[in-house]
């Protein structure tokens, strides 16, 4: 990204993305993204939560095989994560694959049919989420 602003977009790949495709999908972003009105700001001065749905919105909309999103929904307000969980939801419809980071054990329910629960880097569980999630919450007791 160039110094000048978002509106000046050209790096030479965004997720594989050519520039071409980047052209093809800007206003796409920002609209997902909800920054229309942001898109000649610069990016130093987005806040951390704008940064944020601006990245998962340009992940999305290059639609790769594998989407891995950490936390994905610690920002945003209430619309833009039920946003997000339906774009995540289409993606598992279609057999993407989809790797699901997350402390919020009902967002894991929700999105996963199945979890792998780590504790200090060591695998304690892997199965169907309900049993993973079980022993995620017992461990905590």
């Amino acid at each position: 990204v160039r110094s000048r602003g978002l509106g000046d977009v050209y790096k030479r790949q965004i997720l594989g993305l050519s520039r071409k495709e980047i052209n093809r999908h800007y206003d796409e972003i920002f609209e997902f993204a909800e920054l229309e009105n942001f898109k000649n700001m610069k990016l130093k001065n987005f806040s951390s939560g704008m940064y944020t749905k601006l990245a998962f919105s340009t992940a999305v909309c290059a639609d790769p095989d594998t989407l891995i999103l950490d936390e994905v929904f610690a920002v945003g307000d209430t619309a833009f994560q039920q946003k997000c969980t339906e774009k995540i939801m289409d993606y598992k419809k279609r057999g993407k694959t989809i790797l699901f980071v997350s402390h919020s054990m009902e967002s894991v329910k929700q999105l996963c049919g199945r979890a792998l629960f780590l504790q200090q880097g060591r695998a304690v569980a892997l199965g169907p989420t309900e049993e993973v999630v079980q022993k995620y919450i017992d461990s905590a007791s």
